[in-house]
């Protein structure tokens, strides 16, 4: 039989954290909210997932690992199904072959938007897109010893993300179009890592947890917060979806609470705003 380390933790070490997509936003955040345990970083170009770990990877004997690489492109899924699959699917799938406790991330793209009021985690998903498809067969490929945390609209202060272009966008001109009936819970990266900490040392039950910050908005209503509260001088068109004329379809509705006993809870997407600019200007 194949070693398995204990839960949660080696004794007499500290806890040794191998986080994947360590340059992304959400590797970023979880190297700062791990920062009392003994993190591996791994960038894309120390593993790339879509392989198996090598020998050097296995080598640094985690005791957890932080899945966050991951193809997030979503209308370049739709193009290239394949690639997003190995990245999605397989990538899971390696990083659960280390075969120690695992916290994977997914995404509220895995529903159609059609329920109309908050999807929580007994909901059936049925994902429209191939991007959404790919983070659903994700989520089995990690099998028992793992957190699955859907969360959504994720954006910090650094990497690709709705916050970033909107600065850069208000800076340049004076009107930007914005879609205006899709609705979801934008969550900072710092508010989530917080969360997936206390997910894990409060060794709450593996698997499904819906983790996302609390209120709701249009990407039009996180646009007009974003410019009002960077002091930018830019007006929001609202548009619609069909409008913008993209290759892969995005849920209407995509809100998601927990259903689940001591899930933890995230400040609203506001404070997360908030907290976002005041990094990027710290």
């Amino acid at each position: 039989m194949e070693h398995e380390h204990p839960d949660p933790v080696h004794a007499g070490r500290r806890r040794r954290v191998l986080i994947t997509g360590a340059g992304g936003q959400l590797g970023r955040a979880l190297q700062g909210a791990f920062a009392g345990d003994d993190v591996v970083a791994l960038t894309r170009a120390d593993w790339d997932v879509t392989h198996p770990a090598s020998a050097a990877v296995a080598r640094s004997d985690p005791d957890l690992v932080l899945h966050t690489a991951a193809w997030t492109d979503v209308d370049g899924a739709e193009a290239d199904p394949q690639g997003a699959g190995a990245v999605n699917i397989a990538g899971v799938a390696h990083a659960a072959a280390l075969k120690v406790p695992l916290v994977t991330f997914s995404t509220d793209y895995v529903f159609d938007g059609r329920k109309g009021s908050p999807y929580v985690e007994s909901d059936g998903p049925n994902p429209a897109s191939a991007y959404g498809r790919t983070k659903l067969h994700g989520e089995a490929a990690a099998g028992h010893r793992a957190w699955v945390v859907r969360t959504s609209w994720l954006f910090g202060p650094t990497g690709h993300n709705f916050v970033r272009t909107m600065l850069r966008l208000g800076e340049e001109r004076d009107e930007v179009a914005v879609v205006d009936d899709q609705r979801g819970c934008p969550t900072f990266v710092g508010h989530l890592a917080a969360a997936v900490r206390e997910l894990v040392v409060d060794d709450l039950q593996k698997g499904l947890w819906h983790i996302a910050a609390r209120g709701d908005c249009t990407w039009a209503d996180f646009a007009e917060a974003i410019f009002e509260d960077a002091g930018l001088e830019c007006r929001v068109r609202r548009i619609s979806t069909v409008e913008l004329e993209r290759p892969a379809r995005r849920p209407a509705y995509s809100v998601l609470r927990s259903e689940r006993a001591g899930a933890p809870v995230l400040p609203d997407w506001r404070e997360g705003l908030r907290a976002c600019l005041a990094e990027m200007d710290g």
